[in-house]
């Protein structure tokens, strides 16, 4: 079986964010980029499958060269080459255009994306692949296990979940459940030093235009000043919820 995992460069979410030009661009500076928890949680699952069933996994980002530390940190957990779309990530469909590209080339049985990213949380990448390409596709996918060519999913629904059977060629959108975080994987020495060895092969990007463009952002409002009311003064909680908080 042959594994492809895709990769989102994101900020940590410790990051302090902030904005430039307006309020038009987001400020990269001394921000630590890791990869996107979602596509952790995937790739966990696809080393996995690898250690299992001797899965080959290959990994792959669409991002300028400042995203290497994150696809390399791929390789050091375990994943056997890496492919990087040379081309700044527009918007999710360009996204999606530029990895469905890799899919077609690289003849994968199996597609792990995350179910969204944390920076834009569009939560559209992994559906438009799979349209663009007629595959299978399970999304907000907790659970996967594959026999030969069936597969059978367990997807996160409104009030439950759904188990479903289907068959490869299969994109999946992952998220926690996949593994658990006590799964997730660290690099360790000897990964970080076999990584430099392994291939990391940078293509250019195909023809895609944007659908979407970013035209300001704006920070959430922040949080009010918090007033502390003795246990034992329910008259004057009542009197502020009502009053000032207008809740009751």
């Amino acid at each position: 079986m042959k594994i492809l995992v895709c990769i989102s460069n994101v900020p940590d979410t410790t990051s302090k964010i902030n904005f430039t030009e307006g309020d038009t661009k987001f400020d990269t500076s001394g921000i630590q980029f890791v990869i996107n928890p979602n596509d952790e949680f995937g790739l966990t699952r696809a080393m996995w499958f690898k250690e299992k069933q001797g899965a080959t996994v290959h990994v792959a980002t669409v991002g300028e060269a400042s995203t290497e530390p994150t696809i390399r940190k791929a390789l050091a957990i375990g994943a056997d080459e890496a492919i990087r779309v040379d081309a700044a990530p527009a918007d999710g469909f360009f996204v999606a255009r530029q990895l469905a590209e890799v899919v077609k080339n690289g003849g994968y049985d199996l597609v792990i994306a995350g179910r969204e990213s944390i920076d834009y949380n569009g939560g559209m990448v992994p559906g438009i692949m799979a349209a663009l390409l007629d595959m299978n596709f399970v999304n907000t996918c907790i659970s996967l296990e594959v026999d030969g060519n069936n597969a059978t999913a367990v997807r996160e629904i409104d009030g439950g979940k759904e188990k479903v059977s289907t068959t490869l060629p299969l994109i999946i959108g992952g998220q926690k459940g996949l593994v658990e975080e006590s799964d997730l994987r660290i690099p360790n020495m000897r990964g970080i030093m076999m990584a430099r060895q392994k291939k990391l092969n940078v293509v250019p990007p195909v023809d895609a235009t944007p659908a979407t463009k970013e035209t300001r952002f704006e920070k959430p409002a922040p949080k009010g000043e918090v007033k502390l009311v003795d246990a034992d003064n329910v008259g004057e909680l009542v009197e502020l919820l009502h009053n000032e908080a207008k809740v009751i």
